[in-house]
């Protein structure tokens, strides 16, 4: 009888450390955040440990942030939507390639993800300006007659952001392509069905897992981005991550950017949540 005791509490003292571990460096940060967000704030008296809503009510009082929220969220779902229309095709078009040339296709279009985030975002940044490469190449070719402002807007940030967060969409779709059978397919097509069929009623079916983890991957990433946001839109345009920033490092007051922050995960978390289990229904309804 002991030695069965022992036997079922190995499992909890091996996974202990990690569990500590995440504790430590994950839930007990968000915990104090939490706290922080609801201490007052004072210009000349700083931060006071009494308990008040006056952050959350006047996040909820200001038109200002809720223009931020949506921003933020209006550029996660563009950023989301365009990962998934660049990298559910190309992950496809990679399963389906050579195994001769599929290696060194995979490698460029992963490449993005060797190099450092501020790195691209200002290599977007130099491209993106009004004398930038790809103002200038328009300009040349006639198609512009003058540049175009992409730098402080949220079209270039949505650019920017879906350079950087299109591999993680191919990835899961990838990933999901490699547990699909082939012999699959070529029954499809052995029976008369088009390519757009087979892609629409046998080879979507089966990716769909893989895109929803994509895109929940893709616009967390997005809606919590801060090198990206911060370079390409610059003060001029606000979303979450950078207001916290702003609130943390320059008015100093932290407890509204403890508020700020807490305020985007919850968000966060009940958009994906929600939003991942209405699609699963949709889908299970469509496809069955």
């Amino acid at each position: 009888m002991k030695r069965r005791r022992a036997a079922t509490l190995v499992p909890y003292f091996l996974s202990a450390p990690a569990l500590l571990l995440f504790l430590a460096v994950m839930i007990v940060p968000l915990i104090m955040t939490a706290l922080l967000s609801f201490y007052d704030w004072g210009q000349y008296k700083g931060i006071v440990p009494e308990f008040t809503l006056k952050n959350w009510r006047e996040m909820i009082a200001d038109d200002y942030f809720l223009e931020v929220y949506v921003r933020t969220l209006r550029i996660s779902l563009l950023v989301t939507l365009f990962s998934a229309l660049i990298g559910v095709p190309e992950a496809y078009i990679l399963n389906r390639m050579s195994p001769r040339w599929r290696p060194l296709c995979l490698l460029i279009v992963l490449g993005p993800l060797l190099i450092s985030v501020v790195a691209r975002t200002l290599g977007w940044a130099l491209l993106l300006g009004s004398t930038g490469f790809l103002n200038q190449a328009l300009v040349s070719l006639g198609l512009l007659s003058e540049p175009v402002g992409f730098m402080f807007t949220e079209t270039g940030v949505v650019i920017a952001l879906t350079h950087v967060l299109a591999p993680f969409m191919l990835l899961a779709v990838w990933a999901a392509l490699q547990r699909l059978d082939g012999k699959v397919e070529q029954a499809a097509f052995s029976l008369g069905a088009s390519q757009f069929s087979v892609i629409r009623k046998v080879v979507l079916p089966q990716i769909i897992p893989g895109i929803l983890s994509g895109s929940v991957i893709v616009f967390a990433l997005a809606a919590s981005a801060f090198a990206t946001p911060a370079i390409i839109g610059g003060r001029r345009l606000k979303v979450a991550s950078t207001l916290a920033y702003d609130e943390f490092l320059n008015t100093l007051n932290w407890p509204l950017g403890a508020a700020v922050a807490v305020l985007l995960l919850v968000a966060l978390v009940a958009i994906i949540v929600g939003c991942n289990r209405l699609i699963e229904r949709r889908f299970a309804q469509v496809f069955e």
